[in-house]
């Protein structure tokens, strides 16, 4: 379920924390990176059950009204698309989502005003309308539906943030991220989902991939604190025309991730490598970052190429 980037991301942030002192030894380190990326999916099932949940709400409020002494003809006869979500209605019938629901403990049963609040700011937005009023709702009507609700309305709500913010640093960390993976989920989500179907896990898992991805992230993380004199040494070498002292602590990690990856991950492409952490680089560190880091590793390559030290399985690995 999560690329590569995302477990650099969460090898940085872990690496980070060790390098400003914030973790106690490097099993203790991998023990919090590990369970960093467990939240991620915690929160993303918080968040699915999130959206179940206002269906619900939704449910129950065309039930009351129909229940007034004065119903409307609006209230009688209800718009009942989102109710009817074939997603949404997957979801809450799918015994894993259950499993998971329960296991992760997640319960709305004490935040009824949100819930209503996120209704209402969803009925009151112009797709909502433009959805309900639809007479022939197909399975990609109800996609683009969520696809909008999460990132013209999920993505912004205050109320929920601050609700994760208060259960977890994890949640509150992963929030944007999550987000991403919801829009994958429902993009990807297929016709044929019922009661038997099986969730994303956060690690893949075909072809036994997901050992593979928690080995990228202990390696990334461990290599680059055991190695950490060496790689400070060379990078020293490599940087002579900057000040050591004064390159951004973030940009140093990233460059000492990158040269773990080129050196020792053998079914990392070396173009992968390079775009992976210009990238980081831009978003992570400073406005000059990107550039340091892009000079930094083209250097690096082509001496190691040079020196033979890039050892790659696979064709076209090493280009």
């Amino acid at each position: 379920m999560l690329y590569r980037r995302h477990f650099r991301i969460k090898a940085l942030q872990g690496l980070y924390s060790w390098y400003t002192g914030s973790v106690e030894n490097v099993p203790s380190g991998e023990k919090q990176l590990l369970q960093s990326v467990t939240k991620i999916y915690e929160l993303f099932i918080w968040q699915l059950s999130f959206l179940v949940e206002v269906k619900s709400f939704a449910e129950m409020r065309i039930e009351e009204n129909k229940q007034k002494f004065y119903p409307t003809e609006e209230d009688l006869d209800p718009k009942l698309n989102f109710v009817n979500n074939r997603l949404l209605n997957g979801l809450e019938q799918n015994a894993d989502y259950k499993r998971k629901f329960a296991a992760f403990k997640a319960n709305w049963g004490a935040e009824q005003e949100m819930v209503r609040k996120f209704y209402n700011k969803l009925r009151d937005s112009d797709f909502y309308t433009i959805y309900a009023l639809n007479e022939h709702v197909s399975l990609e009507d109800d996609k683009r539906f969520l696809l909008k609700v999460i990132d013209l309305l999920l993505a912004n709500f205050d109320s929920l943030k601050s609700f994760y913010e208060e259960k977890s640093v994890h949640f509150s960390d992963g929030y944007d991220l999550v987000n991403i993976l919801l829009i994958k989920f429902v993009d990807t989500f297929p016709a044929d989902f019922g009661v038997n179907s099986l969730l994303p896990d956060i690690y893949k898992t075909e072809n036994g991939a997901g050992e593979e991805d928690i080995q990228f992230l202990k390696n990334l993380y461990r290599h680059v604190i055991s190695r950490d004199d060496e790689l400070t040494a060379l990078l020293k070498e490599k940087t002579n025309n900057w000040d050591y002292d004064r390159v951004p602590l973030m940009d140093l990690i990233l460059l000492k991730m990158a040269v773990v990856e080129l050196l020792e991950m053998e079914t990392v492409p070396v173009k992968v490598t390079l775009n992976e952490y210009i990238e980081l680089a831009k978003y992570f560190s400073t406005p000059n970052s990107k550039t340091f880091v892009n000079g930094v590793l083209d250097r690096l390559i082509r001496e190691f190429k040079e020196e033979n030290k890039i050892k790659k399985i696979g064709r076209g690995l090493l280009e």
